[in-house]
């Protein structure tokens, strides 16, 4: 997908590229504590960058260490999910969604988890917050079960003010180049939790720290996760323009809304960022990728034989309209695009 920018933002990045150079900087620098501090306000936070939001994921489940233990996921998202889990050394338990909002089901995951269950990973689909998060943050807060959010498609998303990341233990963000915010590569960490944050700060850095000139390991673990500073800069420019693109969205899936009537319909309060708009049976003359289709399904890729029938339902049923910023359409009428995209047949 062809990302669009404005000139006056790309002028910004060049600026802040300029500042790099003449700072000398190039990892470890001031863009990433800048671009950190803004997305935290924004989210309202605690919000540290990463090399992407799978790395961000691995890490989170290192900290909680799940070695040997189980952690819930829904088979409808990205494989790397899975990847992560199975990196940290946890046992994969997919579960099924629910066909009202494509996200993890609260009484499915209640039926998966055991003595082992030592995390769920919530997975907010297509742009919007998980309509049962709230059921399903106080269920593991009452169980002692984590609760990790995959915002990878939530940015700018909220419900009732809280933005995604903000239900469960910690969360991240991805920026990778089809996302809302796309920064090519790249992702957030997000946690009310500061020990958790401040862990991190390390782990991402071989697990070391450098005071006073020196470098001092104070974890006997860790890898390179961390963002460059050019990368950063362009967060910061990106982070700047997210209000606009948002704008842009809504205000096109406001025109989707008068036209399908089968789509994922968002509950009193809640705010999506719109990384797909979501319709049900409907032919499309052109379309945007699925989340997910059937071949796409986690369980599917591993080649597992279960029983998730909403997952299923979903794949089948559900289109993804085109609402990616710079869509060429974006300001066209109700009635063009009604007559532009729809295909007069059902499936």
């Amino acid at each position: 997908m062809k990302i669009f920018m404005e000139d006056e933002y790309i002028s910004k990045f060049f600026e802040y590229e300029k500042e790099i150079f003449e700072d000398g900087f190039w990892s470890c620098g001031s863009k990433n504590e800048l671009f950190e501090k803004k997305f935290g306000e924004k989210v309202n936070l605690f919000s540290r960058t990463v090399s992407s939001g799978g790395a961000g994921l691995y890490s989170i489940l290192k900290y909680i260490n799940v070695e040997g233990m189980e952690v819930i996921l829904p088979t409808n998202t990205f494989i790397a999910d899975a990847y992560a889990i199975k990196m940290a050394g946890g046992k994969v338990v997919y579960a099924d969604c629910n066909k009202e909002d494509l996200c993890l089901s609260f009484n499915d995951m209640k039926k998966k988890i055991t003595k082992n269950t030592k995390a769920v990973v919530v997975v907010h689909i297509g742009g919007h917050i998980a309509f049962q998060i709230n059921e399903i943050a106080d269920y593991c807060r009452e169980k002692g079960i984590y609760l990790i959010e995959d915002c990878a498609h939530a940015h700018g998303a909220s419900w009732n003010g809280k933005s995604a990341g903000s239900f469960g233990f910690a969360g991240f963000y991805s920026f990778y180049a089809t996302k809302t915010l796309p920064l090519g590569e790249g992702g957030m960490v997000v946690s009310q939790n500061e020990e958790f944050i401040n862990w991190f700060e390390k782990f991402r850095n071989y697990g070391k720290r450098v005071e006073d000139g020196k470098v001092l390991y104070d974890l006997a673990e860790g890898f390179n996760f961390r963002m460059n500073e050019f990368n950063a800069a362009l967060g910061l420019v990106q982070l700047e323009r997210l209000d606009e693109i948002l704008e842009r969205k809504r205000k096109l899936a406001a025109k989707y809304d008068q036209i399908f009537d089968k789509r994922v319909v968002f509950p009193e309060g809640m705010q999506s960022g719109y990384y797909k708009y979501i319709a049900f049976d409907v032919n499309l003359t052109e379309e945007t990728g699925r989340v997910f289709g059937i071949k796409d399904l986690c369980h599917n890729v591993e080649k597992l034989d279960l029983e998730l029938p909403n997952s299923i339902w979903v794949a089948e049923h559900h289109r993804c309209v085109p609402i990616y910023d710079g869509y060429r359409y974006s300001e066209e009428s109700v009635e063009f695009l009604e007559k532009q995209l729809i295909v007069n047949e059902v499936i």
